[in-house]
């Protein structure tokens, strides 16, 4: 069977994790395809809350393998600590596979990250500052470790030395920091984190293909979102991988003819978190609303997320981009209190209109955005089941996204949890 590819279309915090989640019930694999521990995932099953970072969400499912393809950076830290909270809880992750090929996250890297944020003053990037983009720069410059070198001690501490006398040069005449050890990180990585790591370890390219060939059901599950990508986001204000659904195929190895359906999420509304341009955002009351209704704070970092009304001309770009077959709209529910809600049809800027993003970053900080105002709806729809249930206002809404991007919303999210998703497939 071809493979289902769930992508973000906003900068990030859709609601992928918990898409994942509900679709995951009919996948054998689910495979994280980019990205690192700088993306979480709540998902809320009953009284329970599951924050994950890089685990895929299919984890959660007994009869779903989940796999970490060659395209994600791994802090083995960080993915052991969340495989010993998640079995706490009783969630099986013996069937975790993570790629050999996958790159490591090293102690280096995360100390670059911090302080060449604090150098960059206000021009800081937002970097959530755990190494995600040193470690991809050392992947791109052909320098960075992987997960298969944890089980060659000799090449691992090889490269390590290697590596690691630029890194610490770099950190004393640039940074004035002091050098890091590379015997201590040598014992902790080898000692500590390879013993644990090494079942995991497997050729995801091979499981990937042999279940496409088998016929069985593949959900490959980005981390951000479309313009948090490297090459087509709202750069540099970007994450240092590929989310956009062609990410799923180098990411894990398959080919474009390997895909057959690509889910795009969008909130109702939108968010961002750090600097960046942002056509749709509000302040004011507006913004307070959405942030207390829509709990608009980071996963990870605990950041507050900027918000701000849908954005269609957005949208319609990153319906080209990952080819989208349909979309599920995530936090409906969040707009139940306003007497209207609007939604931006297009940017105007010096003279010109424009219903894509304009390619030059110095008109896109400079665009007005052109609203359509529709009446809101003003009823509570977390306990809406059935798409008969939607109030007419609030299908409207639906409906008048689905015009302006140009492909259906098959899926609503009207609350937190697991089961709140109304279906709208039949329509």
């Amino acid at each position: 069977m071809p493979a289902t590819v769930v992508v973000g279309t906003q900068w990030g915090d859709e609601g992928k994790g918990k898409l994942t989640d509900l679709l995951a019930r009919e996948m054998d694999l689910v495979v994280r395809y980019q990205g690192g521990h700088n993306a979480g995932h709540t998902i809320v099953v009953g009284e329970e809350s599951f924050a994950l970072q890089l685990v895929p969400s299919g984890v959660l499912y007994p009869h779903i393998t989940p796999v970490i393809g060659n395209g994600v950076v791994v802090d083995p830290a960080v993915l052991l600590e969340e495989v010993d909270v998640l079995s706490a809880k009783g969630i099986d992750t013996s069937r975790l596979v993570v790629s050999g090929n996958a790159h490591l996250i090293m102690p280096y890297h995360q100390e670059l990250d911090r302080v060449s944020e604090r150098y960059l003053g206000k021009n800081a990037l937002g970097t959530t500052k755990r190494g995600i983009g040193p470690a991809y720069a050392d992947k791109a410059t052909r320098v960075g470790l992987r997960v298969q070198d944890l089980l060659d001690p000799k090449i691992f501490k090889e490269k390590l030395e290697m590596a690691i006398r630029e890194k610490n040069a770099t950190l004393a005449k640039v940074y004035n920091r002091l050098p890091l050890s590379a015997d201590e990180i040598a014992e902790r990585y080898l000692g500590e984190y390879a013993p644990r790591v090494a079942p995991m370890v497997g050729d995801t390219v091979s499981l990937v293909h042999e279940a496409l060939e088998d016929g069985r059901e593949l959900l490959m599950e980005g981390a951000q979102a479309t313009f948090l990508d490297l090459d087509h986001g709202t750069y540099p204000f970007v994450t240092s991988s590929n989310p956009v659904a062609g990410g799923a195929c180098t990411g894990t190895g398959i080919g474009p003819r390997d895909v057959g359906r690509v889910i795009g999420i969008a909130k109702a509304y939108i968010t961002r978190v750090g600097a960046g341009p942002f056509p749709t955002e509000v302040d004011g009351d507006t913004s307070e609303m959405l942030v207390e209704r829509g709990h608009e704070f980071g996963t990870n970092t605990g950041r507050r997320r900027r918000c701000g009304w849908f954005d269609a001309v957005m949208a319609r770009q990153a319906v080209r981009l990952n080819s989208l077959t349909e979309v599920a709209l995530t936090k409906l529910d969040v707009l139940d209190t306003f007497e209207s809600v609007k939604v931006c049809v297009a940017y105007e800027a010096g003279g010109e209109r424009y219903t894509y993003p304009p390619y030059h970053q110095s008109v896109l900080h400079q665009v007005t955005p052109v609203y359509e105002e529709l009446p809101g709806w003003r009823t509570d729809l977390t306990g809406v089941t059935e798409s008969s249930g939607m109030p007419p206002a609030a299908r409207r809404y639906i409906d008048f996204l689905a015009e302006q991007i140009g492909v259906p919303v098959q899926l609503v999210g009207v609350g937190p949890g697991r089961e709140q998703f109304v279906s709208l497939a039949t329509r």
